[in-house]
């Protein structure tokens, strides 16, 4: 059996390069929002955006798990991951508002990344022959990436219409089944540190979508205007607000030597990303005078929502220590709810509706930076208690 390692995983240089790709990738999802109908994206355009953006972060999901499991920084992980690389641009070139006619294409490139991260799996079992619990997780992952597989493949063979559901069942069951599997593992096996890294430089990249998004707010003819000055602060500030939310939890509040085996770590995440990848498309919706307001109104409120609801879940993941507690959920949700009824109140009032989206953003980071003192406080009062205790009498 092998032992298992003790000290952490660092983030090496081919993932973050890696993790660029997903960063083009979002961009292309995001093309697939452009085509508006009756006010807003029409329903097949935007079915395609949730099952592509779904797709690729769970993609990125079992790419990272495999290389926190078992990556060793190798020549063969660093071919089987440049192999996904160049799998991945098909997926991007097939990523189009008429996808329905590249459906074939990007499915069965789809296909081939599970297969090519399915077969890490398979070669890595001769370096476990005698570790049981190993051999299980392996054999279920390599399972679960096959059988996923099959279903994009089998998506790819019919007509175009019919692919949407199977590849979406194919997603689900991705997710079911690598919930299974893993409630039988060894969480001592992941290397949540690692973990915790990796899902925040995803967070990172697709905020760099976001920034490269509200660009347009600051397009003008030139000429001083108010209205330029006030969209692109106020866009400015929700992305800043976005980022310090998330930043604060990570850098402050996140137990990142728990003891976990990072599923529903991982799984809050894809949500988070999701989310973000919703905010930016909003944001560009709301500059643009095609979409209709009620509609874009609507999307940025549950993107917003959405987003928070899935950082809120990162709690349980707090450090003991933290005040993060019922009441502290409460006055969360009550000050999300109070954003949702004020956006209603003022559907038809574009300026009060970035307005409001700034104000809530930055009071859930308020909430979370106060929190976030308090913790940083106690932990430097122990740091000296405990230089205090050692110290020779």
């Amino acid at each position: 059996m092998l032992p298992l390692k003790n000290e952490e995983k660092k983030v090496e240089y081919l993932e973050l390069i890696y993790d660029l790709v997903f960063v083009y990738m979002a961009g292309r999802n995001n093309a697939l929002l452009g085509h508006i109908e009756g006010g807003f994206v029409s329903l097949d355009a935007f079915l395609a955006y949730i099952l592509c953006t779904l797709a690729i972060i769970q993609i990125w999901n079992f790419t990272t798990f495999y290389i926190n499991m078992f990556g060793r920084n190798g020549v063969r992980d660093h071919v089987f991951l440049l192999i996904t690389m160049y799998l991945m641009y098909f997926l991007g070139e097939s990523t189009r508002s008429d996808w329905h006619a590249y459906q074939a294409q990007y499915h069965i490139a789809w296909a081939l990344i599970l297969i090519n991260i399915g077969i890490q799996y398979v070669i890595e079992l001769r370096n476990h022959r005698m570790d049981v619990w190993n051999r299980d997780i392996i054999k279920r992952m390599a399972m679960t990436l096959f059988v996923e597989a099959a279903i994009v493949l089998a998506a790819s063979a019919v007509r175009p219409s019919l692919a949407p559901p199977i590849a979406f069942a194919a997603v689900i069951l991705g997710i079911v089944m690598t919930s299974l599997g893993k409630r039988t593992g060894v969480s001592g096996m992941i290397d949540f540190s690692h973990l915790t890294e990796r899902a925040m430089l995803y967070v990172v990249f697709t905020f760099g979508e976001m920034i490269v998004v509200i660009s347009s707010y600051f397009i003008g003819d030139g000429s001083f205007s108010w209205s330029v000055i006030y969209f692109s602060l106020m866009g400015f500030l929700i992305v800043v607000g976005l980022f310090l939310s998330y930043e604060v939890i990570y850098d402050k509040l996140l137990d990142r030597d728990k003891e976990d085996n990072g599923l529903l770590y991982m799984l809050i995440h894809i949500f988070i990303i999701f989310g973000l990848n919703n905010i930016t498309a909003s944001l560009e919706f709301m500059r643009e005078d095609e979409v209709a307001i009620r509609p874009k109104m609507v999307f940025l409120v549950a993107s917003m929502v959405g987003y928070f609801a899935f950082l809120f879940a990162l709690g349980r993941y707090a450090k003991v220590r933290c005040h993060i507690n019922g009441a502290f959920m409460q006055k969360l949700w009550l000050m999300t709810l109070c954003f949702v009824m004020l956006m209603m109140v003022f559907m038809k009032v574009p300026r009060a509706h970035i307005l409001l989206t700034v104000i809530y953003v930055w009071s859930v980071f308020v909430v979370f930076y106060r929190v976030g003192k308090k913790v940083a406080a106690e932990e430097a009062a122990e740091c000296v208690g405990g230089a205090d205790g050692d110290s020779p009498r």
